[in-house]
Order: structure tokens, then sequence, then C-alpha cells
């Protein structure tokens, strides 16, 4: 087994499977984030990490507005003094009285949420004002990914409905292309700038209506480059802070650096040809293909074979080395929803342990100390 910058001491004292991030590394991340996009506002989406000491860390960089999926995190948020949280969801009647609840709990950040119809808008106005509030809102956009928004070129209506409501303050315009994640930048820019010629249609509609020309947070880790060059933008990356395999296959003009990973154990042999690590997919995210699923950074050359609950098998040379007991860093395809399956993780700093940071904003409960 290789030597290599994820080893750190002690490291056979922690149980398996458990998730281990790398402070420093995240800081390279986070510099790196700023010196791309230099000037430019940003909004990172903190599903990647959940953690109360990561957001601390974005804030003391001078990162003061986020994203958010869940009112969990926005609790978090909140708890961390950001300026702004955007809660990149539709809320439905309760989880709109949640984020409500967060209001005038965390009156220091300014809470917002995404709107997409007129019917959600109205509900959005109504319980505002049961509670003598205005609630800041984007109107969430569909530039191809179809799974939320509105069509731009259906959106001016929306936004001319908004100016009606008195429990409503419009606050932007929100749009993710999440599957824009093409290997050729080129290509990449390409489409993402025909997804977004409706956008800017419509940002201009506004303005020459008479409205101010609308602020635009849009793009993921693949894509906040290229949207950096718009005019009255934010971006919104998340995966940035520990980056995973998918995308540095996958989005490779950034350097972003591996900062959290899963360290698994052998727990059996049972064929010449195999080895079977605690690492099953509730420790893991299972979403990508199976054979793109991990790496094991101290034995690349090895393949999973097969994945289940509690048990990662992965197909190796007969007469390998290895030995029950034996560990391995396991780099997720996709770190996000990996670091969603844990409670806490272990900290690394100069090759040494540190007190370990809980992941906040794990459970769908509003957050607690």
């Amino acid at each position: 087994m290789n030597k290599g910058w994820y080893l750190f001491e002690e490291s056979e004292k922690l149980d398996t499977p458990s998730l281990v991030i790398y402070p420093q590394r995240v800081s390279h991340n986070i510099q790196l984030l700023k010196d791309t996009v230099p000037g430019v506002e940003l909004y990172p989406h903190v599903k990647t990490h959940k953690s109360l000491e990561l957001t601390k860390m974005l804030l003391s960089e001078g990162i003061k507005h986020f994203k958010c999926a869940t009112i969990t995190e926005a609790a978090m948020l909140g708890k961390a003094g950001a300026v702004e949280a955007l809660l990149a969801y539709q809320p439905t009647a309760l989880k709109l009285r949640r984020l409500i609840q967060l209001i005038r709990q965390y009156p220091q950040t300014k809470y917002a949420c995404l709107v997409d119809n007129i019917n959600s808008a109205q509900l959005i106005e109504n319980i505002a004002q049961e509670n003598s509030l205005i609630i800041s809102v984007y109107i969430d956009l569909n530039v191809g990914m179809n799974r939320t928004g509105i069509n731009s070129a259906d959106a001016f209506e929306l936004f001319i409905q908004l100016q009606d409501l008195k429990g409503i303050e419009f606050a932007g315009l929100h749009a993710y292309d999440g599957h824009r994640n093409e290997v050729a930048v080129a290509e990449r820019t390409k489409q993402v700038e025909l997804s977004f010629e409706p956008v800017e249609k419509l940002r201009n509609r506004i303005e020459a209506a008479g409205f101010a020309f609308p602020k635009l947070i849009a793009g993921g880790s693949p894509t906040f480059a290229i949207h950096a060059q718009r005019k009255n933008v934010a971006v919104s990356p998340g995966t940035f802070v520990f980056w995973d395999k998918a995308y540095r296959e996958q989005i490779t003009e950034h350097q972003f650096e591996f900062a959290a990973l899963i360290l698994t154990r052998v727990i059996s042999l049972p064929a010449k040809d195999k080895i079977c690590l605690d690492l099953g997919y509730k420790s893991i995210a299972a979403e990508k293909d199976l054979s793109q699923r991990v790496q094991l950074l101290n034995a690349p050359e090895l393949i999973p074979h097969s994945h289940s609950e509690e048990h990662l098998v992965m197909q190796v040379k007969e007469g390998h080395p290895y030995q029950i007991g034996d560990l391995f860093y396991a780099l997720p395809a996709h770190i996000c929803p990996s670091v969603a399956l844990y409670n806490r993780a272990y900290i690394v700093v100069n090759g040494k342990l540190q007190q370990p940071w809980l992941i906040n904003a794990r459970d769908h409960d509003v957050y607690q100390d």
C-alpha cells in the first residue's frame, strides 16, 4: 500500500466505516473557489457538508450567503450567523411554518425560499401575513432538469403576479443546471449558454418593464465559473468543499482537492479473488454505476464486484496481500449523499486526529445544539 496525503496517526483506533474530513484541504478549496471567480457573489450550497464547523470556515473567509435544501440546514445557517439563507426548495404549508419559526429565532439571518407557481406564492403570502411577516422569494426557473421550476418563457407573468402580493418580497431568480456535466468544458459552456438564453431574455424583459434588472442565483460546481460571467449574478457550488471522484473525472478544468474520505476495513476474504469491506450502501452513496461507485486511494486498481446494505466486495488478484482488518481510504463517486449517512466526521490536521465535527444538519428535525 502506497503512502499518501490521506494517511494519519492512530487511524487504527477508529471504528469503520467512518467519515474523515481534512480541513486544510477544505481551506485550499475555499480559496480556489474565490480565486476562480473573484468579485462574484457566492452562495455555497451547504447540502454537501451539513456541518456547522465547515459553515464557520466559510464565514471566516468572508462568505456570508448560502443555499440550503432542508429546514435543518436552514436552522444550522441561522445558528452559524449567516447573512442570508436561501431555502432552495418550494415550501408546502408545514415546511413554511417551520421556516417562519427560524425567521423569528434567528433574526440576524435573512431567510428566503423558492416559488414557481402562483398558488404556492399565495400560500406563502397568506401564511406570511398571518405572522405579520414579509418573506423573500426567488422565482425558480426550469432550465432543463425538469425537476422543479417554471419555464423562463412563462415566468414573466408570475413575476408580475408577485408584485401584487403583500406578504412577499421578490428577491430575484434562481436556476440550477445540475444536468450540465459534459466533460469538455467548451461543450458544457455551449449547452449552458443555450439553456440560459431564455433566462437572460426574461431578465431583460423585467428590466424593460421598468423594474430593476433582477439578481440571478445560478449553477453548481460544474457550471459556476460559466455563470460568473453574467451580470448581477451569484453562483452556488456545493461539492467544491470536498470534491469527489465523479467531478474529478467529469469537471477536469477545476483543481479542487479531495477533502473527505470514508475509512473502511476488510472484514472477510470470501474467495481467493475477492475481499469484503464494511462499506455497504448504508455507508456510501450507491446511485452511481457499481464499477465507478468508489475508489480505494491506497489500492486504486481494485474494482467493486458487488454491493449490499453492509458489504462491498472488491475484485482482487489471487495471491493478493490483503488481510482481515486492513484499512482502506475510500473516495466516493458522490460525496454529498455519502456525508449525509454519518452523524459525525473525524478530523485530520497535519496527519493527526482532532476533535470530531458533528454533521449537524443530517436530520430533518429542526437543528438543536
